[in-house]
């Protein structure tokens, strides 16, 4: 393994994450840019019902209606081309190709069924946006899953995520991709307007649900979410890489030989 470089060229809300949860990992994967020895399974998963979504909102941008079986019809094309005889996939325990793909078809007729019918006006889908705080040496990149507009002015930020059980509301509203999303909104140029943020839901329980939770962002979230990146960018640029040997994550890990190894030195 090589050295960990000091210089970042930028950080974006899932690499903020990452450090946070083990930095080890963050170093194997961005700074060493080391191969991982397993692909999750849930990872392709979740980004194959984030593109159909995706296609959903944008044919409604467009003034159209994705129906259902057209979603279903994508998401299982999609899901094939992606994880169909792939032999480096990493499932978790008791899935494979066959049990995710029944059960992101099951998902999507939930989300279509479920999805209020709110009219808010579609402005963006799967956006890319790059802004850089005052004092900060480095852009913070990301994509807006989507961004609407009410009938009052509104604008809603939303997060989409699949999962394996529902979120606290605590966790909703320290959620720090969401603050980040109302950071780089008023970036970029929605400063004037009241913005209310919502993460979607898809939760793989046994009873398939969609659930939408709204949260909103305050001047002072906003401040320690900065002051928090600060803290990562400096832990980065000292080379200071803690793993997080003890996570629920660690047995899933695409890392663990690389890990063990580190120990070992």
């Amino acid at each position: 393994m090589t050295e960990p470089g000091r210089n970042i060229s930028h950080l974006s809300a899932s690499s903020i994450n990452n450090y946070l949860e083990c930095g080890l990992q963050y170093r194997f994967s961005k700074l060493d840019k080391l191969p991982p020895e397993m692909t999750p399974g849930n990872l392709i998963y979740g980004a194959t019902i984030h593109k159909v979504v995706a296609e959903f909102y944008q044919t409604r941008k467009e003034g159209g209606n994705l129906p259902l079986p057209e979603m279903l019809e994508k998401f299982e094309q999609y899901w094939r081309e992606a994880a169909e005889d792939q032999p480096d996939i990493l499932y978790s325990e008791g899935k494979d190709f066959q049990t995710l793909l029944n059960e992101g078809l099951e998902l999507l007729k939930v989300f279509y069924t479920h999805l209020p019918d709110d009219n808010f006006q579609v402005l963006a889908v799967e956006q890319p946006f790059q802004l850089t705080p005052e004092n900060f040496h480095i852009p913070i990149i990301g994509i807006f899953d989507l961004v609407e507009e009410d009938d009052s002015g509104t604008i809603i930020v939303s997060d989409l995520k699949t999962s394996s059980r529902a979120y606290s509301s605590t966790e909703i509203d320290k959620n720090l991709q969401l603050t980040l999303y109302q950071l780089a909104v008023k970036h970029d140029g929605y400063h004037d307007r009241e913005i209310i943020l919502r993460l979607d839901c898809l939760i793989k329980t046994k009873k398939p649900r969609f659930e939408q939770y709204y949260t909103f962002r305050t001047p002072e979230d906003e401040h320690r979410l900065l002051k928090k990146i600060g803290k990562v960018c400096e832990g980065i640029t000292r080379g200071v890489f803690i793993p997080m040997d003890t996570s629920w994550r660690c047995p899933n890990c695409v890392y663990k030989s690389y890990c063990d190894s580190w120990f070992s030195e």
